[in-house]
């Protein structure tokens, strides 16, 4: 395995410069460093990323820790074009990514902290975490640099890459109001969620700026899970016949709000629209093709890991960054005549 001593012997300079450039200090020539870049290209040079980690006290290595990943969400693409999205901002600003998934079971066994310095990350990008999950309160007194999606909290060394949950919510319900619906009702996520509260609150304030009614009875929980969703809709549908409209919170909760409107024999759009929120890839795909709000979720973990990472490099000046959302117009909305 070549070593910087080859290097530095084949470019005829020391051991010393060689480290400096190699590792992007200033202080050495340019033509040096060239020559530097040459050999090492030429002797197929590998860094040993640890044993610079060791010295530098940098892994260049940040995690994304995920809480409840499992088999039930692999309907829902959010995760994955948000990995995607990290992954590739991490890269080419020069640092490597860490996927960890977690649940209750194992935040038992070890802290946040703890996992972080296992996997000797710099810093972590935290998605699918309830705001009653104790990593929360360990995160924000952690001193770990900490980015978070979709929770609005902030320190010293967290931040959040979010979406206006709330003024997407509003796009969704005024969409359905100016295609005539009256009676909306909801299918929102669980109560431990911080996007659930806020697109609880958009709906609200729509109906309200309309002077509609909002109904409690009318708005049910999903759980952000497609059978969960089925089942509560079947029933909402079922005990209040005159809903003409839902907002569903997530895209994979339309998906059971659908398959519950087929059962109880209401048609969608006809007798019934359906909005979504998060435009996964199957929001597209199913029948009808589903109305929602689309967020641009790789650019969410783009950010997110840009965020970071100048955190973890200094460079940070906002530590709080907004993704936009927009209204797509598919089959599952159509004009109530």
């Amino acid at each position: 395995m070549t070593t910087i001593k080859d290097i530095a012997r084949v470019a005829g300079v020391s051991v010393t410069t060689v480290s400096r450039a190699l590792n992007g200090y200033f202080d050495v020539n340019e033509k040096t460093k060239q020559k530097i870049l040459a050999v090492a290209k030429e002797l197929d040079y590998s860094p040993n990323t640890l044993a610079r980690g060791l010295v530098m006290k940098k892994s260049k290595t940040i995690g994304l820790l995920v809480s409840g990943m499992s088999k039930e969400n692999v309907k829902d693409n959010f995760t994955f074009e948000v990995l995607c999205g990290i992954n590739e901002t991490a890269s080419k600003l020069g640092y490597d990514l860490i996927l960890f998934n977690t649940n209750t079971t194992k935040q038992r066994e070890k802290t946040y902290a703890q996992l972080c310095r296992e996997r000797r990350v710099d810093g972590a990008i935290v998605q699918g975490i309830r705001k009653d999950d104790p990593y929360l309160k360990e995160i924000l007194e952690s001193d770990i640099p900490c980015v978070l999606i979709d929770i609005p909290f902030q320190t010293d060394s967290v931040g959040y890459v979010t979406t206006d949950n709330i003024q997407g919510a509003k796009k969704a319900v005024e969409h359905l109001i100016q295609q005539g619906r009256k009676n909306i009702g909801m299918v929102n996520g669980h109560q431990s969620a911080y996007v659930s509260e806020e697109r609880l609150k958009g709906y609200k304030e729509k109906l309200t700026e309309y002077n509609l009614p909002i109904r409690e009875e009318w708005i049910v929980n999903g759980g952000f899970e497609e059978a969960k969703s089925e089942s509560s809709t079947y029933i909402l549908l079922e005990q209040h016949k005159e809903i003409d409209a839902l907002f569903c919170a997530s895209d994979v909760m339309a998906l059971g709000a659908l398959r519950a409107c087929k059962k109880i024999g209401k048609s969608v759009p006809g007798d019934i629209s359906i909005v979504g929120y998060d435009n996964i890839a199957l929001a597209s795909y199913c029948t009808p093709p589903l109305t929602t709000i689309g967020q641009e979720i790789y650019n969410i973990g783009a950010e997110a890991a840009d965020l970071l990472i100048n955190m973890l490099e200094g460079t940070s000046t906002n530590m709080r960054r907004y993704v936009d959302t927009q209204l797509i117009v598919r089959e599952s909305t159509t004009k109530n005549c």
